[in-house]
């Protein structure tokens, strides 16, 4: 692409500020990317009560701006940062929306109801920010939901505004499982016509859905891999928004995820214990050790298989959980494992080390620290999702020389290639089905590779280090995504 644009990134999370899946990811490796590559990015976030003042320190001042949200007038405070020359953060700080302990949900995961008003005004607030600084726009980009109200006031609010008129509008669908639907209470708040709310648009069964109302005005949709575009096209996937994504034709598309290799290389990362690379692994040992060391694991040469995780339905650990006892008792495998979410699984994987002293070490929580530690100490690494928008830790555990075992749904499909028993080629194992006897059967396939076919263990350790999912590529696939959203949008100049 050789046009240079001006991209407005709406976005509820970004990292380093604020993070609770891969969007954050995303929305800060892209951004960055895209800046490196000479265009002018502008990304809007909330300034939550959990993002350290240290981290947005900047000495440009706030400044207070108006929002108008429906026939109310809301003012907030926007604390701005440069991070280099062409990437600029603006952090809208509206204590009564977002000075709260979670992002989306108090601690016991209850949705805050209003939520349909928090980031809808999030959206707009990110759209007035634009005419107030006077930084003209020639993309839009949201992500998920909480956004997806960005495109619509983009086309229905802001559509001959000066800086923002001829602005495309492009949203990312991270995980179509979370839509934003929610009671219809707060329309008029959000200030939407009344002819919007119809079965097409914002209406879902007389409720709210903010993800349907950004489907149908973005000019350009796309998820986060191929696999899951085209599974997402489908009943099974589509939680609902199949026939909404059909209308979009070619305007819905699949660009997979990258990854920040600058954080997630054992050849530079600073947070395990000894750095490797592909030509010296005798660091990665000295992982293992460490690994074993944190979670009371015995034995050293045993393969460990590691888990980072969410503890949700959708990671299909409620599978694993159903098959693991019988993988400690009738294979030589041990387990590390990290994460939290749902409390029954939290409190089932808990219990587990003192079933299996020195065979499974459970830590419920997250750390970032030890994350690099399982990725870098583990031998294999185990996602038995039951889809997977794109999936990151698998990339990770390529890089890392750790082999993933993974259901083969969306971004882990694309990512992963299938062990070949009589060649060695391949990069990990993959299983179709998603049920207790795949995942067994499967640990088993890859734990006889490490003990009776180690040939074949190291080739695919040495292969899948080669692999690369750079920023860099997928920026390309946005960039001309931006491009093909701007050609629609000179089209269709208003919904």
């Amino acid at each position: 692409m050789s046009k240079k644009r001006s991209i407005l990134f709406v976005t509820s999370e970004s990292v380093p500020y604020a993070k609770s899946g891969g969007l954050a990811d995303v929305a800060g490796a892209l951004s960055k990317t895209l800046a490196e590559n000479g265009h002018k990015v502008t990304v809007v976030m909330p300034y939550y009560a959990s993002i350290s003042p240290e981290l947005t320190h900047s000495d440009e001042a706030p400044f207070s701006m108006n929002v108008w949200m429906g026939d109310t007038e809301e003012w907030c405070l926007v604390h701005p940062k440069k991070i280099c020359e062409n990437l600029d953060y603006f952090f809208i700080d509206y204590q009564n929306y977002f000075f709260r302990e979670g992002m989306y949900h108090n601690l016991v995961m209850q949705d805050y109801l209003d939520n349909p008003k928090r980031f809808a005004f999030l959206s707009q607030a990110a759209l007035y920010l634009c005419k107030t600084k006077q930084i003209k726009i020639d993309v839009v980009h949201a992500h998920d939901w909480q956004s997806s109200a960005a495109l619509a006031y983009l086309k229905t609010h802001h559509y001959n505004d000066e800086f923002l008129g001829e602005a495309a509008g492009v949203l990312t669908i991270h995980n179509i499982g979370y839509q934003g639907k929610y009671p219809k209470n707060d329309y008029s708040y959000l200030g939407f016509r009344e002819e919007d709310f119809n079965q097409n648009i914002f209406e879902d069964f007389g409720g709210i859905n903010l993800l349907k109302g950004g489907i149908h005005f973005a000019d350009m949709v796309n998820t986060v891999s191929p696999t899951y575009a085209n599974e997402t096209l489908t009943p099974d996937y589509s939680h609902g928004l199949d026939r909404f994504l059909h209308m979009k034709g070619e305007q819905y598309i699949g660009i997979l995820n990258g990854v920040d290799y600058s954080e997630w290389d054992p050849s530079n990362d600073t947070l395990i214990p000894q750095k490797y690379n592909i030509k010296s692994m005798s660091g990665k040992a000295s992982c293992k050790v460490a690994l074993r060391k944190h979670y009371g694991l015995t034995d050293n040469e045993t393969p460990i298989i590691g888990i980072v995780s969410r503890m949700a339905e959708q990671k299909g650990l409620h599978l694993l959980a159903n098959c693991i006892e019988a993988i400690i008792k009738n294979m030589q495998v041990q387990f590390a494992i990290l994460g939290s979410g749902d409390k029954e699984l939290e409190n089932y994987f808990a219990s587990l080390p003192a079933k299996y002293p020195g065979q499974i070490g459970v830590q419920i929580g997250y750390d970032n620290k030890l994350a690099h530690m399982i990725e870098a100490g583990a031998n294999f690494f185990i996602m038995p999702s039951l889809y997977e928008p794109c999936g990151l830790n698998q990339i990770y555990s390529l890089r890392y020389g750790t082999l993933p075992i993974v259901r083969a749904t969306g971004g882990l499909e694309d990512t992963v290639e299938q062990y070949n028993e009589t060649t060695g080629d391949g990069t990990g194992f993959k299983f179709y089905d998603a049920t207790e006897r795949a995942i067994y059967n499967t640990v088993g396939w890859a734990v006889s590779t490490f003990y009776d076919r180690p040939e074949h263990y190291g080739v695919m350790q040495n292969r899948a280090m080669q692999k690369s999912f750079s920023w860099k590529d997928s920026a390309k696939r946005y960039e001309m995504a931006y491009e093909n959203a701007i050609e629609k949008k000179k089209k269709h100049d208003r919904i």
